[in-house]
């Protein structure tokens, strides 16, 4: 049966023809022009899922990079700040030498002790370095410097051990101070002394008063215990005694130290506890994050068996099915999580009702931190009296301690030592001290080994980041670009068709019946 074509329906098909090749060809022309494959996700839903999945891929490696290279600041800084400090300390060494000798007298040692004591300013410079406006050996308190200069205290009489007094103020050069009779401090009685500021030449006698502790000199207050006992000096040919050790006696140095004002990491992890079941926890191990715990059963009790749960990331994610049934005692239980034990203290009883209570072990840490990968961090500070020492007020004391003991790696105390032994004229103490200088060297080289180990691994990790980062990439090309090659050919034959299409629409439409009367 013949079917009538009129003139729209005609039209109308000549103009879908038409659109549907321009598209097509348009759509290549889009292609050509970003040489992406899928330039919306109509394209291809998948492979643009896909695709998104290595953008953030790809941008999450960017952002490690950045951190990477970042943290390699911090720690290059900190390796050349410790490069810089041995450099002072072999200098001082060397002036060390010097005023060891006995070929010098006491003028020749306070020349010396005048650039020691500027060297020991510039090693406080030094131990607060900044990073961007950060301190970088002050813990997380890097919006304060560090250290500060202070003061402290040595002794030949070893009843004056850490925490045994306190001090404050301040003091341009070092101040000696000879008790002259057997007495003790706070007692009934005054406690005569002498003491001297400039290496022993000139002397004024001074006292404590009975029933205090507190002896002032100028603008320092030294605080010493109650009940601590001290010797009368003999002080016959005091400038000879110095010059040898002699130190008969009770003598002091009120020297310069430095003051750390950072944090650490040393104290003990603190728990938090939510829920009214009575029981205590403590936390034992190496933390390096926050570690919430949860009591799982009805039935737990100390002796027996406890089921808990644990989550890292402030419970959205818990680690189910932990158990703990082998306590030692009925009164306790030891919780294994990340990094050490979560012990709870109690009766049986006091864990009735404790399901679902809630443990947050939160350590006092005071390293700061950059994420170089997926759950990979690295530390790029340093705790600063853990690498210069000094002395420092913990959190949990109410005095300030040498820190290590004012041992020989404690590098503030071996220098303010030093410094104090030059300005008194005293070459005992100054070989003392030129021994524990080779330690101090040391301890801050370990300190610069350790620093440039973590350079070393920020290295590798950049180098595996920019490799995964070229097979993200590589794998986003194969779904996302375009074949150039078949891109043309695919054009060509597009507008062949689309010029096959204008042509043939162009004929036909230009047939009617009136072309035959």
């Amino acid at each position: 049966m013949a079917v009538r074509v009129s003139q729209r329906s005609m039209f109308t098909s000549f103009v879908t023809n038409m659109n549907t090749s321009l598209a097509d060809l348009m759509d290549s022309n889009i292609q050509a022009s970003s040489q992406k494959r899928i330039n919306k996700p109509s394209d291809d839903s998948i492979g643009t899922a896909r695709v998104m999945n290595y953008r953030d891929s790809i941008a999450g490696i960017e952002q490690y990079k950045k951190n990477i290279d970042t943290a390699k600041s911090w720690l290059s800084l900190a390796d050349q700040t410790l490069t810089q400090v041995n450099t002072i300390l072999t200098r001082m060494k060397g002036l060390a030498e010097q005023a060891a000798t006995g070929t010098l007298d006491a003028n020749n040692r306070e020349q010396i002790s005048f650039e020691i004591r500027q060297q020991y300013e510039q090693l406080i410079n030094l131990a607060n370095t900044q990073y961007e406006g950060r301190h970088i050996f002050a813990g997380h308190k890097t919006n304060q410097p560090a250290f500060v200069k202070g003061l402290n205290l040595s002794s030949n009489d070893t009843v004056f051990s850490n925490g045994s007094f306190s001090i404050s103020g301040s003091a341009e050069k070092t101040i000696v101070v000879q008790f002259t009779s057997n007495a003790t401090i706070g007692g009934a009685g005054a406690v005569p002394l002498r003491y001297s500021t400039d290496a022993g030449r000139t002397w004024q006698n001074g006292s404590i008063p009975a029933g205090d502790n507190r002896l002032s000199i100028g603008g320092v207050q030294v605080t010493f215990q109650s009940g601590t006992a001290v010797q009368a000096v003999d002080t016959t040919n005091i400038h000879e005694t110095l010059s040898n050790g002699s130190l008969n006696g009770t003598w002091l140095y009120i020297r310069p130290t430095a003051v750390y004002q950072g944090d650490d990491n040393d104290l003990p992890p603190a728990i938090t506890h939510y829920g009214a079941a009575p029981v205590s926890a403590a936390a034992t191990g190496v933390f390096s994050q926050d570690i919430t715990v949860r009591i799982d059963n009805s039935n737990a009790t100390m002796g027996g068996h406890i089921e808990y749960s644990y989550s890292l990331d402030n419970g959205n994610t818990w680690v189910t099915g932990n158990v703990a049934s082998d306590a030692t005692t009925s009164n306790s239980a030891s919780l294994l999580i990340p990094g050490g034990f979560l012990v709870l203290n109690g009766s049986n009883a006091s864990l009735t009702g404790a399901q679902n209570q809630q443990f947050i072990v939160k350590p006092h840490r005071g390293d700061v931190k950059f994420e170089i990968a997926q759950r990979e961090t690295i530390t790029v500070n340093s705790i600063g009296k853990d690498v210069f020492g000094g002395i420092y007020t913990s959190p949990n004391a109410s005095n300030a301690s040498a820190v290590f003991d004012g041992g020989s790696k404690n590098l503030f105390e071996t220098v303010g030592r030093l410094v104090a032994y030059t300005e008194t004229n005293n070459q005992s103490g100054i070989q003392r001290a030129l021994e524990d200088l080779d330690i101090a060297s040391s301890h801050i080289m370990t300190q610069a080994a350790s620093i440039g180990g973590r350079e070393n691994r920020l290295e590798v990790a950049g180098n595996v980041l920019t490799t995964i980062e070229l097979d993200e990439k590589a794998r986003m090309s194969n779904i996302e670009d375009i074949d150039v090659a078949e891109l043309m050919t695919k054009l060509a034959q597009q507008q062949l068709v689309y010029n096959s299409v204008l042509k043939s629409s162009a004929q036909i439409m230009q047939m009617n019946l009136s072309n035959f009367i």
